[in-house]
């Protein structure tokens, strides 16, 4: 019997352990996704300091040389070359480059790319900010805010903190695509090079997933043209297609109120098969 005892005991040790486990596990995930996206983005950074680096070592550096050459320089030309980072812009980093002919400044986005899958955020605001920037009618507004979770849902809809499109009347999913549809070309336009005199001239990938990084380099106007290519059209997911383009809610961050804001995402490996 006293066996039996310690027996009965050493299995309850072992179920508190296993459910000590199992809350530890669920209450780390959200912060392991966290940590996955704060690595992402410093290996993004990490990426164009070494493009700005190579860029400032163009002499002797092969990669620069072929990417100023794929920008339509040639090397015999150029007189000098000084790359920065500038901040708040969506150039990732800016040349400017002193030929024999002139002086040229050349602004680059750049996405860093580790799985041909993946897929990179591109822009991520307030709704309010696009509302502004793209001139939504009201009605496309406040579809967005039950979209990102400004408005609460109605009782029944999917997610108790926000609803999908394809969860939206008919009336307004149409009133949503027709917006998106008629504005496509500025909206993308801004969300891949950005507007004014700091837009992007030029959007780059690089592949880092082997030991030989693959490159490669395209106007932003093919760019732009290139992930443009497509319908607008509200997904099984309920989230918005924009020709190669997706907007959906950004989510996560442990449901702080930034996991209301919106964020459009694409593949820049695609970027490879543009004409």
């Amino acid at each position: 019997m006293h066996r039996n005892v310690k027996q009965k005991s050493l299995v309850a040790v072992c179920l508190l352990l296993q459910i000590h486990c199992a809350i530890a596990s669920a209450q780390n995930a959200p912060a392991a996704k966290i940590e996955l996206g704060s690595t992402t983005a410093r290996n993004g950074f990490k990426n164009e300091d070494e493009i700005r680096d190579k860029f400032n070592n163009w002499r002797t550096d092969v990669d620069s040389r072929a990417w100023l050459q794929a920008m339509d320089y040639r090397i015999a030309d150029i007189v000098a070359v000084t790359a920065s980072k500038p901040h708040g812009q969506k150039s990732d980093v800016t040349v400017a480059i002193r030929t024999k002919s002139g002086e040229h400044t050349e602004r680059i986005s750049i996405k860093l790319v580790s799985s041909p899958n993946g897929f990179n955020q591109i822009d991520k605001r307030w709704l309010s900010s696009y509302a502004d920037m793209w001139q939504m009618p009201p009605e496309v507004v406040n579809a967005l805010k039950f979209y990102v979770g400004e408005t609460p849902p109605p009782t029944g809809s999917r997610d108790a903190q926000r609803m999908y499109l394809d969860e939206l009347d008919e009336k307004t999913q149409q009133a949503v695509v027709e917006f998106f549809t008629t504005h496509k070309d500025q909206i993308i336009s801004d969300l891949v090079a950005g507007d004014g005199e700091h837009a992007a001239d030029w959007m780059m990938v690089t592949f880092k997933a082997t030991n030989e990084p693959h490159w490669i380099i395209k106007p932003s106007a093919v760019a732009i043209r290139f992930y443009s290519d497509g319908p607008v059209a509200i997904t099984k997911a309920g989230n918005l297609k924009l020709g190669r383009i997706t907007m959906q809610r950004k989510g996560g961050d442990n449901g702080r109120e930034s996991a209301k804001m919106l964020q459009f995402k694409l593949n820049p490996m695609l970027l490879f098969d543009a004409p």
